[in-house]
C-alpha cells in the first residue's frame, strides 16, 4: 500500500503544480508517458503490485528579480523517486548567474533544508519558495567571487593524479546518468559508470577535477553513495606545463569515459553480471578493486 499512497501524493502534487503554473513557459512535463503511467497506477491501484517503471520529471521555470542582476531566469529540474515523498525528490537548480561552485553549494543548502523541514511530505513548492528567497544571496556571493582579485597559485603546490572509486546503492535515474557522463566530459575525466544495483562510478584525472566531480555528484539525492576507494599519485614537480599533461595521460587506465553495461538481467533489468565486470576491471589493470567493492575475489 505504501507505493499507492506515495503515487497518490505525487499525482496530487503534479495536479497542484499544473494549476499554479498553467503554461508551458512555467511548467513543462518532460515525460508525458511517465505522468500518464502514474495516473493509471493510481486509478487502478487495487490490481497494481509495483510502481510504474517510468518516473515523472518536469521543469519549473521562474523569472526572479534580484538586486544585483535584475531579472534572472531560473529553472528547477525535478524528478520523483518511486518512494517520494518518503525520500526527497531529485531537484537540480539551473541559473546562468551562478558559477558551478555556487550551484553545488546551493544544491547542498536546498537539500539540507528539505531534509530538515519537508521529509515525508510533498515539497516541490517549498523548494521553489526556498530558491526564490535564497537565490539572490548565492548570486551575490558568485558576483563577489568573480570580482575579487585572484591569488597567484603557490609555486609549491603539488600536482596530484587521482582516481576515485564511487559506490552507490543504485543508479537508475536517467537524469543522474546523463549528468555523470556530461560532467566527466566537461572536467576532462576518464573512467566509467555502471548503472543498476549496485551502481559504480570510477573517475580519474587531475585531483581538482575529480574533487569537483564528487562535489557535484554527492549533493544529488541518493539512497546511499560514498567513495569506496581512492588513489592519489603525486606528479613529478619537474613535469610542468605540457609535460604535466603527459604525466596525467600516462597514468590513466581508461580511455575517455563511458557507461558500461554487463549483461543486464533481473525483473527490471537492473542487475549486472559481476563476472563480466571483473573481467572488464582485470583488462584495465584494476581487478584488485573488485574485492574492495564486494568483499570477494573475482574470477
Amino acid at each position: 500500500m505504501l507505493y499507492v499512497e506515495w503515487a497518490e501524493a505525487q499525482l496530487a502534487e503534479i495536479e497542484l503544480l499544473t494549476s499554479m503554473f498553467p503554461t508551458m513557459e512555467e511548467l513543462e512535463l518532460t515525460d508525458q508517458l511517465a505522468a500518464a503511467e502514474l495516473r493509471d497506477f493510481v486509478e487502478g491501484s487495487a490490481s497494481a503490485h509495483s510502481p510504474p517503471a517510468l518516473r515523472p520529471q518536469f521543469l519549473i521555470k521562474q523569472r526572479l528579480d534580484t538586486a544585483n542582476t535584475g531579472m534572472t531566469d531560473v529553472t528547477l529540474s525535478c524528478a520523483y523517486p518511486s518512494e517520494y515523498p518518503s525520500v526527497l525528490p531529485e531537484i537540480t537548480v539551473r541559473c546562468a548567474g551562478l558559477s558551478r561552485a555556487q550551484q553545488t553549494q546551493l544544491h547542498a543548502a536546498l537539500n539540507a533544508y528539505l531534509m530538515e523541514n519537508c521529509l515525508g511530505e510533498v515539497c516541490v513548492l517549498s523548494a521553489v519558495d526556498w530558491v526564490k528567497d535564497n537565490l539572490p544571496l548565492f548570486i551575490s556571493k558568485s558576483l563577489t567571487a568573480a570580482t575579487a582579485p585572484k591569488k597567484e597559485s603557490s609555486p609549491q603546490a603539488e600536482e596530484v593524479f587521482t582516481r576515485l572509486w564511487i559506490y552507490s546503492h543504485h543508479i537508475y535515474n536517467k537524469t543522474k546518468r546523463k549528468s555523470i557522463l556530461e560532467w566527466s566530459k566537461e572536467l576532462g575525466l576518464s573512467g566509467f559508470s555502471m548503472p543498476g544495483k549496485p551502481g559504480i562510478v570510477c573517475v580519474e584525472g587531475p585531483q581538482s577535477a575529480c574533487e569537483e566531480f564528487w562535489s557535484r555528484v554527492k549533493v544529488l539525492t541518493w539512497k546511499k553513495i560514498m567513495i569506496r576507494h581512492r588513489e592519489d599519485i603525486p606528479l613529478d614537480r619537474q613535469c610542468k606545463d605540457s609535460r604535466t599533461v603527459e604525466g596525467v595521460e600516462s597514468l590513466r587506465k581508461f580511455t575517455g569515459f563511458e557507461e558500461a553495461m554487463f549483461d543486464p538481467h533481473g525483473n527490471r533489468g537492473n542487475h549486472m553480471d559481476l563476472g563480466q565486470l571483473y573481467q572488464f576491471l582485470n583488462e584495465k589493470g584494476c581487478c584488485d578493486v573488485f574485492q574492495i567493492y564486494f568483499g570477494i575475489e573475482g574470477r
